[in-house]
């Protein structure tokens, strides 16, 4: 029996590229759906990742993509060759709904060399989101209605949540595997093999000769700061290695998708604030299982607990921006003597924002909201509303554009 397939937000604009280019690249974490999702939209599947269609593919690389099209090839990574091919084929026969492309690397399509600059366009995908496992995938994204609505974008869900619930949600990922298992010892397993993976094969896939027993140390270090703006030094002292070999292995998680960096927000009209990125771990699930995490454990750290909380909403919001009309870019904001923090900023193309806090409380109160207040009263219009995400079950306004609302409300409506 097929497993069953979740609706993903990126269906719809995979279909519309398609239908008016050539080639379409689906990039994202290894395992996160991207060859289900891609299949759905081809005629021809070349699997990359086998080894007797590679070398076939190495071998002739123009010949293997005379087949009907669309057609998908499949971890590209795994015989780079294609590229070339799909520049030439896109160079001699353009036309739209040719080629399909995904990969599990992290690569710079704008830069030097890259045969497929200008021919291929970029798709970024994640793991599944709260929102498609629901059947909302073909619902306007709540960035979008962000962008339109403001703070009334925050409906009141009709199921209620408990932080339980969201830790329970968040520990369990949004890995199609992990989110499908039929028991919690058996996603455990999943979850613990695939980071394995990671650090063992697809590392030295990408980056021959790490070693995985400190790639794992540095990778542990980054879960426990995941969400955090943590100086580079804390995070090389912790996995016992120097600088030189964790901006290697900074640079590899990255490209690995296991690791994101969320850039700094930046105004003139705002002195002193911290330029250093926010680091997160692109999946809860993985920081879960690296440092063995349950809900109950969880309780007991108040810092770890307010980390992987946020580590999920941003694994949600992640993963919209891709399908999204109004193309947010997601920040995060702090000021340098740290009076004002705010976890993420969400920023339109108007100059707009919006700002989101993430609390493990159920009842917020305008205390929660003080750095979003500041934040409106220093922009003015260009505030378009904040948000103070918790774990109760009521919307409820808590100050000027700022209201309280459950995390549940970035997948109801």
């Amino acid at each position: 029996m097929e497993p069953r397939y979740f609706g993903r937000l990126v269906d719809g604009l995979i279909t519309e590229l398609l239908a008016g280019l050539p080639a379409v690249l689906v990039v994202g974490p290894r395992a996160c759906g991207k060859t289900t999702t891609a299949k759905r939209h081809a005629r021809t599947v070349v699997r990359l990742d086998r080894e007797e269609e590679a070398a076939v593919v190495r071998a002739d690389p123009d010949g293997a993509l005379s087949v009907p099209r669309p057609v998908l090839l499949d971890e590209w990574q795994m015989a780079p060759q294609v590229l070339g091919a799909v520049k030439r084929a896109v160079d001699e026969r353009p036309g739209p709904n040719c080629f399909l492309i995904t990969g599990s690397v992290r690569t710079d399509l704008a830069a030097q060399g890259w045969p497929a600059t200008g021919r291929v366009v970029r798709v970024e995908m994640h793991g599944l989101t709260q929102r498609e496992i629901t059947g909302g995938g073909d619902a306007v994204a709540v960035l979008d209605r962000i962008a339109d609505e403001g703070v009334a974008a925050f409906r009141a869900p009709a199921e209620r949540y408990s932080l339980n619930d969201y830790l329970a949600l968040a520990l369990r990922g949004g890995f199609p595997e992990a989110v499908l298992a039929p028991s919690e010892r058996l996603r455990r397993r999943w979850l613990r093999s695939y980071v394995s993976e990671v650090v063992t094969r697809d590392a030295e896939l990408v980056d021959g000769g790490r070693d995985p027993h400190r790639l794992r140390r540095y990778l542990q270090a980054l879960c426990v700061n995941t969400a955090g703006v943590v100086d580079a030094k804390s995070l090389y002292d912790a996995a016992g290695i120097d600088r030189k070999t964790a901006l290697a292995y900074d640079r590899l998680l990255t490209n690995l998708y296991v690791v994101d960096a969320v850039p700094p927000w930046w105004s003139n009209r705002l002195k002193r604030l911290v330029k250093a990125p926010k680091r997160y771990i692109v999946d809860p699930a993985v920081a879960g299982s690296v440092l063995r995490l349950d809900p109950v454990g969880l309780r007991r750290d108040a810092d770890l607990l307010g980390r992987m909380l946020d580590t999920y909403v941003m694994s949600q919001l992640r993963a919209e921006v891709s399908a999204c009309e109004s193309e947010p870019t997601l920040h995060h904001l702090r000021v340098a003597d740290g009076r004002h923090e705010i976890d993420l900023l969400i920023e339109y193309g108007d100059g707009t924002v919006f700002g989101l806090e993430i609390k493990a409380g159920g009842a917020p109160d305008t205390n929660d909201a003080r750095h979003l207040a500041w934040l409106r009263d220093e922009l003015g219009d260009r505030f378009l509303g904040g948000a103070v995400l918790h774990t109760g079950p009521y919307v409820f306004p808590l100050s000027e554009r700022i209201i309280a609302a459950p995390i549940s409300a970035l997948w109801t409506g």
